[in-house]
């Protein structure tokens, strides 16, 4: 799949939180961690590691949960303070931002190259050993920017 013309935006569920990512994200991959089920109502979330200066707040209002994650890191979540939809972490890491690919306006360019924490994914969920996957979180975050960078050459 091909990357779109940057810059591109993406939003809360009711629309009051618009945010726009004027560069391609770093990576994009599923996160099979106990949180993010819970947080996504899903088996994994869609994570975007993007550059902080690459991710602009348009508007709305945001409210921010810290939580100390199953790696045992603070997360610091953002959500909509009116839609409550999850939007982005700012992890521990600086510099980065980790945006739910989901609340792209358009996700069909946006396909995971790896997974993370597969050591608790749901067990009918299937991992192909093709991408680059993690038993538990990606401490060095390397093998997932290359992949990524190797999918979207000469596209």
């Amino acid at each position: 799949m091909s990357l779109p013309e940057f810059p591109v935006e993406g939003g809360c569920q009711c629309g009051s939180v618009r945010y726009r990512l004027k560069a391609s994200p770093l990576s994009v991959y599923n996160c099979h961690c106990k949180d993010c089920q819970r947080f996504s109502g899903a088996g994994w979330s869609m994570s975007m590691i993007v550059r902080d200066g690459d991710f602009e707040v348009l508007g709305g209002e945001t409210e921010r949960y810290s939580r100390r994650a199953e790696s045992g890191n603070i997360i610091v979540m953002n959500f909509c303070a009116h839609c409550h939809n999850w939007l982005w972490n700012d992890p521990p890491v600086p510099g980065i931002k980790v945006v739910r690919a989901g609340t792209l306006d358009d996700i069909d360019w946006a396909e995971p190259v790896g997974n993370i924490w597969t050591d608790s994914k749901a067990a009918w969920a299937k991992i192909d050993p093709g991408l680059v996957n993690f038993a538990k979180g990606a401490t060095d975050r390397t093998p997932l920017f290359e992949a990524w960078t190797r999918s979207h050459q000469d596209k």
